[in-house]
């Protein structure tokens, strides 16, 4: 059995990592770079960067940030927002990044997911959704951090993204982002059913039963943020909990 993956997420703007609720009220949760450092030494698996604001300068710092963290950092990390075209992909993985999400681009030009994988290997591209429920059963995607309902119906558009080349779904229920009441497991599980690429469950943790679920879901791993941000739980005792609830998680590197 794979091991699963515990994925803080570190929200950026304007240099320094935010949280909310619903995507607004935002809360400053501390430097990216220091952050990512902490997380690393307590063994998280991978970390996740979204730049939730994506301006043109936005940009041009999420770049140096990958930089920064390649430098500093011993484990994976995936860098998204503001990605438009092929030489933004290429830019975040030539500055370090392992794996590039893509999420309002890939909307507007379904090609893009397409070229990127042919030319950098499906493992680099991760398709993020941001996903709302408009009816039982039923979520739409939305973009620009959260403002412009598409009209695709998400499990729809992730299989086309996975058709196209994504390798990896980071799939966020905009329902349960930042409310502590837990992932949208039907959502999760729909989503793994649809494809056969890992999906990330993002939107909602608040206790540790949450990545649990998540992961007994069947998500390949599972994001979390305010939990870690904010000294509620670290990652380590994260990881022992899941061990103890019969989740394969990689073990404490003292014991490999």
């Amino acid at each position: 059995m794979l091991a699963k993956r515990i994925i803080p997420c570190l929200d950026v703007k304007d240099g320094r990592v935010v949280k909310g609720v619903n995507f607004v009220g935002l809360r400053d949760a501390g430097d990216p770079v220091e952050c990512a450092r902490r997380y690393d030494a307590e063994e998280a698996d991978e970390l996740v960067f979204l730049d939730i604001t994506a301006s043109s300068d936005g940009r041009n710092t999420i770049v140096e940030l990958a930089r920064h963290c390649a430098e500093s950092l011993s484990i994976p990390f995936t860098i998204g927002g503001g990605v438009r075209t092929v030489a933004d992909f290429e830019r975040l993985l030539r500055a370090g990044a392992d794996k590039v999400a893509m999420n309002s681009a890939a909307v507007r030009d379904p090609g893009l997911i397409r070229q990127c994988s042919q030319r950098f290997g499906t493992q680099a591209v991760v398709l993020a959704v941001d996903a709302r429920q408009i009816a039982p059963g039923r979520w739409n995607v939305y973009v620009k951090g959260g403002r412009e309902d598409t009209g695709l119906d998400a499990l729809d558009w992730v299989r086309r993204g996975t058709d196209s080349g994504a390798g990896e779904i980071l799939l966020t229920s905009m329902d349960r982002d930042g409310t502590g009441k837990g992932y949208d497991i039907e959502l999760t599980t729909r989503a793994v059913q649809a494809v056969r690429v890992p999906v990330i469950a993002s939107g909602g943790v608040g206790t540790l039963a949450h990545l649990e679920e998540g992961l007994k879901a069947g998500a390949g791993g599972v994001l979390a943020a305010g939990i870690f941000h904010f000294g509620q739980h670290s990652v380590r005792e994260a990881k022992a909990y899941l061990r103890a609830h019969g989740v394969a998680v990689r073990p404490p590197l003292a014991a490999v």
